[in-house]
């Protein structure tokens, strides 16, 4: 581990523990002296930093920082050590030089700023502008007005465990294009900002490009190799590589302009026949790559599966019998439908899918046992493997066979069960198919990579998954969501709680002849409330 990335981990614990202490009442403690109480007393501040300390904290703090004094402006921060290892690295890993910080109204305990400087490296010089936030917390124990250390004081992209560095690039830049020879870039198409830096980091050597010099921010991983280094300015271009794709611009456009109607959406759209990925979007504040990593319980989308497997074990057929009783109980777990459905106890497979209904698929848990689900996730659907290789990492779905009233809860896509958006468009393609094709960004030859394999699904299964998913979408209960798709479409709506969450995340997962499409919109609600929606737009653009 890189000398003082640990440091900086628990630092960031440090700063968050200080941060919030110390906020209360404001108070004069007397500290009587040793000598019995016959001596002076010493003032001891408690509560809010005032107007005069967080004015006098911060100019001290700002001032240290312009000069290059990494210590000193540690040292009014409630976290020096990480706080000096990055504003070293400021100036002498990623040469910013002539700083000039401009602080602006406070409001409270927290200042924004701008800082203005340049970039010199190897007789190359330019410019550079940004905002950011700082805030002072009183000290637990030095009760000093402190900074409240975060990495994102520096440079407000910048995340726990980050750098700054400028130098030679890593790669080369690459000129990502679609499948049809548009270019893409992170300016037309924000979401593919992380997907095409890790294309440039994987792939540039292999373009024939050449390298530029850079400011970048390099990122700590977690696990493996590191992410994606981030570029924030170039001082001299290289020449970039091209680098073909098979995303297609027509739905990466569609897939962006219908997260943004939805904070915390992720799209992720694929090409049954081929399993090409054609469309990947996100729209958070965080900047995280839900639709190719997230990890979230999918809700009844997970039926699809589901159902799948109650088809192959031969528990019941889509014409079969699958009751659906008001509430189920499960070891002890009493499991319910949404509101306002209606218990039908001669319902068929089909009509229990169609109405999303939870005690029906509930009911079959003893039946099918702890493990049978997570062999057909795996055998059948090529999950929960950890072996896809789609050219950028991924998360691959987790169907663990779970016991206890988990067993029932993972048939319904609650319990121990995870996916992404990219993991329900890929099983969404395998049940209109058949085949799983391993979902990839860029070609296979492109570097020999082998895939995940999975047997599939039987001819006689598909025909009755296309026919639940059809009549969901057709008079279930996606059939307000995908009214007025033509062609050959199916669906599935599904809504899952997740860590305690007031307000379930909305999933969604559809087709439209060669294109399947699966949405995840955290808080979003109920399945045609947010994800639905998405989808269905992406669908209609690209179907």
């Amino acid at each position: 581990m890189r000398s003082g990335v640990k440091a900086g981990i628990i630092g960031g614990v440090c700063a968050a523990m200080l941060g919030g202490a110390g906020y209360g009442a404001y108070n004069i403690l007397s500290a009587l002296s040793g000598d019995g109480g016959t001596g002076g007393s010493a003032a001891v501040r408690t509560g809010p930093p005032s107007r005069d300390e967080v004015k006098d904290t911060t100019g001290r703090f700002f001032a240290a920082w312009q000069k290059g004094d990494a210590a000193t402006a540690a040292s009014y921060t409630d976290f020096p050590e990480s706080a000096r290892e990055l504003l070293t690295a400021y100036r002498s890993d990623a040469h910013l030089t002539a700083v000039r910080i401009t602080p602006g109204a406070a409001t409270g305990t927290t200042v924004p700023f701008t800082v203005r400087t340049t970039v010199s490296y190897k007789g190359r010089s330019q410019p550079l502008s940004y905002r950011s936030t700082l805030t002072v917390v009183r000290g637990q124990t030095s009760h000093r007005a402190l900074v409240d250390w975060q990495p994102s004081v520096v440079h407000p992209q910048l995340r726990k465990g980050d750098t700054l560095a400028t130098g030679e690039s890593a790669a080369p830049e690459i000129e990502a294009v679609d499948r049809d020879g548009r270019v893409l870039t992170k300016e037309k198409y924000p979401s593919l900002g992380p997907v095409l830096d890790e294309l440039r980091k994987r792939y540039g050597d292999t373009t024939g490009g050449r390298p530029g010099v850079e400011l970048v921010i390099r990122h700590q991983g977690t696990a493996g190799e590191a992410p994606a280094d981030t570029t924030l300015l170039t001082l001299a271009k290289g020449r970039p590589g091209r680098l073909r794709t098979t995303l297609s611009a027509s739905a990466q456009a569609a897939a962006e302009t219908a997260v943004r109607k939805y904070p915390d959406a992720s799209v992720a759209a694929v090409q049954p026949s081929t399993g090409e990925i054609l469309a990947v979007a996100n729209h958070r504040e965080d900047g995280f790559d839900a639709a190719l990593l997230g990890e979230r319980p999918p809700g009844s989308t997970m039926k699809i599966i589901s159902a799948a497997a109650l088809i192959d074990t031969g528990l019941t057929s889509a014409n079969g019998k699958a009751p659906c009783p008001p509430s189920a109980v499960w070891q002890s777990q009493t499991f319910h439908n949404l509101k306002n459905l209606p218990p039908n106890e001669n319902a068929t497979l089909s009509e229990s899918f169609a109405r999303s209904c939870n005690t029906a698929f509930v009911k079959f848990a003893d039946d099918l046992g702890v493990d049978a689900l997570t062999e057909e996730a795996q055998d059948r659907f090529g999950l929960g493997r950890d072996d896809w290789r789609i050219g950028v990492p991924s998360f691959d779905g987790r169907v663990p066979a779970s016991g206890g009233p988990d067993t029932a809860a993972n048939l319904i896509g609650q319990g121990q069960v995870q996916m992404s958006p990219l993991n329900m468009a890929s099983v969404t393609a395998t049940a209109t198919t058949g085949a799983f094709r391993q979902p990839v960004i860029v070609p296979l030859s492109l570097d020999h990579r082998e895939p995940a394999r999975a047997r599939g699904l039987s001819q006689s299964t598909v025909q009755q998954l296309r026919a639940m998913m059809n009549r969901t979408a057709t008079s279930g209960t996606a059939a307000g969501v995908m009214s007025g798709l033509g062609g050959n479409i199916g669906a599935k709506t599904g809504s899952a709680e997740s860590d305690g969450q007031a307000k379930s995340d909305s999933w969604f997962a559809g087709y439209r002849n060669d294109v399947a499409a699966a949405a995840m919109v955290q808080d979003g609600g109920h399945g045609v409330d947010a994800a639905g929606p998405i989808v269905a737009s992406v669908l209609r653009t690209t179907g």
